[in-house]
């Protein structure tokens, strides 16, 4: 920015000047401060209007101790996250309610444990008001980190500890529920040899709906489980493993879509039709993935983008009613509890 610009940028005093008012009432009012008349309030916001000026951010967050800006930290390497519509999608969730309150999202993600040092000092060094974490691994060092750094947060899933020792604000998917479901209909579909390829089993969504699966399939043959890691190339793999062992299965229960059209190319590759010799449900519903398999897949709906959605919320209203703490629920003042969401089945062609 050129000198000339920058001493045409209109002053604090200038808007003071325009509402003849003084100063601190100025930076009263555009810092949200209470005890100024309703009569000088709308006359500074006129003033601010008509002279266009910005507020200094850095001044502001010395009144306000508030930045404005919300970490989102996502425990995974930057070829897995923009390689998946899930991040997309529960991105879009965060953006749109950060957004619409006029805040700002900074994106970090974890490439290894050096990484994982790196976000732990950003956090706490105070560029941010709260974080929101996702695709947490079990033995993932960063919900340490962030208690560590002091940092209101709210995770998306559920996170993996149950030793008891504290709690978390968080927003997941009925994962339990939905793989049930899923299974449930591959049985009502006349359907007796079922598997299941799971998702990455650090993971407490891959487990949870494992958990489902059996459920239903109390008595299944262990060679119909294969463990995939939520990626079409883990579903591949896990498909090639579950027909080498059991070439006679007639259902699979992916637990993602991803992993659903990986395992889709396999039967295709094997000579076998779906739905007709093999039935194949997803999970997650993701329209990119969902509708343009061979056949449509159908899957179990989650709302990635409520969820993301539904996080940031969380993090505001906590961060409105005031932080006293930090990667829990005591972290986030006068904030609701945890949210898990409904599952639905949608139907397609390939199940």
């Amino acid at each position: 920015m050129s000198e000339s610009s920058t001493a045409s940028r209109p002053t604090l005093e200038a808007v003071a000047a325009r509402a003849g008012v003084s100063r601190a009432t100025v930076s009263r009012v555009v810092n949200g401060g209470d005890g100024v008349r309703e009569p000088l309030v709308e006359r500074v916001r006129r003033a601010v209007e008509e002279l266009g000026y910005v507020p200094n951010q850095a001044a502001r967050s010395l009144v306000t101790r508030r930045h404005d800006a919300v970490a989102v930290v996502i425990a995974e390497p930057e070829t897995r996250v923009f390689a998946d519509p899930f991040f997309a999608l529960q991105l879009r969730g965060i953006s749109k309610e950060l957004t619409a309150h006029d805040s700002q999202l900074v994106l970090l993600l974890t490439e290894g444990r050096d990484d994982h040092a790196r976000v732990g000092r950003y956090l706490a060094g105070g560029h941010v008001d709260g974080a929101l974490v996702f695709s947490l691994h079990l033995d993932d060092p960063l919900p340490e980190l962030i208690h560590g750094a002091g940092v209101p947060t709210v995770f998306g899933g559920r996170p993996g500890w149950g030793d008891g020792t504290r709690s978390a604000v968080y927003v997941d998917s009925d994962n339990r529920g939905g793989a049930r479901e899923a299974v449930r209909h591959l049985v009502a579909l006349g359907r007796t040899r079922i598997a299941h390829i799971t998702g990455a089993l650090d993971q407490t969504s891959a487990v949870d709906r494992l958990d489902g699966f059996r459920d239903v399939m109390v008595d299944a043959d262990p060679r119909l489980i294969a463990e995939g890691d939520f990626t079409p190339a883990g579903g591949e793999r896990a498909m090639r493993q579950l027909l080498d062992g059991c070439p006679d299965l007639d259902g699979v229960f992916a637990a993602n879509d991803l992993m659903a059209s990986g395992a889709l190319r396999v039967l295709r590759e094997r000579g076998l039709r779906v739905p007709e010799d093999v039935a194949l449900i997803g999970f997650d519903d993701m329209l990119p993935v969902a509708e343009q398999t061979d056949p449509p897949l159908t899957t179990v709906r989650q709302d990635i983008e409520e969820m993301g959605r539904l996080m940031a919320r969380l993090l505001l209203r906590g961060l409105a009613a005031g932080s006293a703490g930090a990667g829990s629920q005591e972290g986030l003042v006068g904030a609701p509890s945890s949210v898990v969401l409904p599952t639905t089945l949608v139907r397609r062609a390939s199940a």
